[in-house]
């Protein structure tokens, strides 16, 4: 057989999985790490691989997030917080920071319905001093899966069948049957908040623990919260087909009415702290993107307020071509070791170089407002008139030096290279919290909707029993509740 002779689609049926060299891969579920708990490695090349592909399946539409909406306004500190951050944009009360921020929803396509059930995309773009600050999150405070080397998988379950084009939950609950640290973040897609009245009305949070560093080089883990002034409320079934049947674009509208009539939304910014050196005191692992921080023990913290009170000029150049990524930060303000920020570290910017160009960072929406200077010459789109003679550093014949050194974490990062799970997983307590947290006739709509999930004829009675095993490690009564109105018997 000619070794170097095409072969039909037939050959990619290999019984193991691998690179797209054809490189057999031992693990498909974890990262590269230092360590248990990381942070991830760039010579990770599956990873990188698995994500660059992952980034370039979509053309022009963004693969996630492709329904938004956007706004411009002004982010205002209102407590002083410049003994956590050096960051310039937070260093004293009344200092004001124009921005824009994007709304979305996560799975659908750019042209769906806006009352589907579905996460929605909070993303704020701070055009600080300093450089660009993109705090981009959604209106939960915590996500399907904690290691983004799933992320390409979690998203292709949870898109139309690629044979049917068609969403279906057996795609989805198959899936997530192998993550139980999902449950947590089902608690609140399946919850009311699940479909927001509008984005006016919605909760924003970072999700990532980010760190903040003050002058003296000192470290604490934040997390950054988001609470609309007006309220949080939400569609149930029959109010979202109503408000979905005559307007797809009901949320949108209502942003830009709202602004124009000079109802200007506003949000508070409440932070969550808490020193490195106390990590490991407490029974989940703070950097797990699946877990929230008790506010009895991390109590919110108020930084600011976001006022939006201006429409974007032109959709286009303002929402789809807006680009966002948890990369670009500012000084004060650095990464943690969570997985699966990690990987959006790198994911984000690919799939917007992808998307909108390698030069897209140049685009108005997009570019910093302060002054800035680098050797990023040439290459597609680049629009910028630039005459000097000099594209290299350092030289003596152009006056541009380094900044003044700022500090980062000073943590040590040591440990074995590794492709595991965190050792503190705890994928049930969380959740049961929650759902015990609710209403009585709030759990009954929660159970009403896992019902519906879990009656699709193509789920096996093997997942169907996972799913009741998940649930009623969450709270033993959800479990048998479940089991009770599918007619199965719960082996609990």
């Amino acid at each position: 057989m000619d070794p170097y002779k095409y072969r039909p689609s037939s050959a990619f049926n290999s019984p193991f999985f691998t690179t797209n060299s054809g490189a057999p891969v031992w693990n498909n579920n974890s990262s590269l790490t230092v360590g248990s708990r990381g942070p991830i490695l760039l010579e990770d090349y599956h990873v990188v691989e698995k994500l660059a592909n992952f980034d370039r399946e979509r053309i022009p539409e963004r693969v996630v997030h492709a329904r938004g909406a956007s706004a411009k306004g002004f982010f205002e500190v209102t407590h002083d917080v410049s003994h956590l951050t050096c960051a310039d944009f937070l260093r004293a009360p009344g200092v004001q920071t124009p921005l824009i921020v994007r709304f979305s929803t996560v799975i659908h396509e750019r042209g769906s319905p806006e009352t589907l059930r579905d996460p929605r995309g909070f993303a704020v773009k701070f055009y600080t001093r300093e450089g660009n600050f993109d705090l981009v999150g959604n209106n939960f405070p915590v996500f399907f899966i904690r290691d983004g080397m799933k992320f390409p998988d979690m998203v292709h379950s949870l898109k139309p069948n690629p044979k049917s084009h068609i969403q279906e939950n057996w795609r989805i609950l198959d899936f997530f049957s192998h993550h139980p640290e999902s449950l947590h973040m089902f608690t609140f897609l399946f919850d009311d908040v699940g479909v927001p009245l509008n984005y006016r009305h919605m909760d924003g949070s970072g999700v990532h623990t980010y760190t903040l560093i003050n002058k003296a080089g000192k470290a604490h883990y934040v997390k950054f919260h988001w609470r609309p002034t007006c309220g949080v409320k939400c569609l149930l079934e029959d109010e979202a087909v109503s408000v979905g049947g005559a307007n797809h674009s009901h949320a949108t509208q209502d942003l830009y009415d709202s602004i124009a009539a000079g109802n200007y939304p506003e949000w508070k910014l409440f932070i969550q702290t808490m020193d490195p050196d106390h990590e490991n005191q407490f029974d989940f692992d703070p950097l797990d993107v699946t877990k929230t921080w008790p506010e009895d023990i991390f109590p919110l913290q108020p930084v600011g307020r976001m006022v939006l009170n201006k429409n974007i000029d032109n959709f286009f150049a303002e929402n789809e071509q807006l680009a966002f990524c948890p990369a670009i930060i500012v000084p004060g303000i650095y990464y943690s070791d969570d997985k699966l920020l990690q990987t959006r570290i790198f994911s984000y910017a690919d799939t917007q170089r992808h998307r909108l160009g390698p030069n897209y960072l140049l685009l108005p929406v997009n570019a910093p407002k302060c002054a800035h200077h680098n050797n990023h010459h040439e290459g597609f789109m680049n629009f910028l008139h630039r005459d000097e003679e000099v594209n290299y550093f350092p030289s003596r014949y152009d006056p541009v030096r380094h900044a003044e050194k700022y500090p980062i974490p000073p943590s040590i990062c040591t440990g074995r290279r590794e492709r595991c799970i965190i050792e503190k997983e705890n994928n049930f307590k969380q959740p049961g919290e929650r759902y015990r947290s609710f209403s009585q006739d709030r759990q009954e709509r929660f159970i009403r909707r896992w019902v519906e999930a879990l009656s699709d004829p193509r789920i096996t009675h093997e997942i169907r029993g996972i799913w009741f095993s998940y649930w009623s490690q969450c709270d033993k009564s959800l479990g048998q509740k479940l089991a009770s109105r599918l007619n199965v018997k719960a082996h609990m």
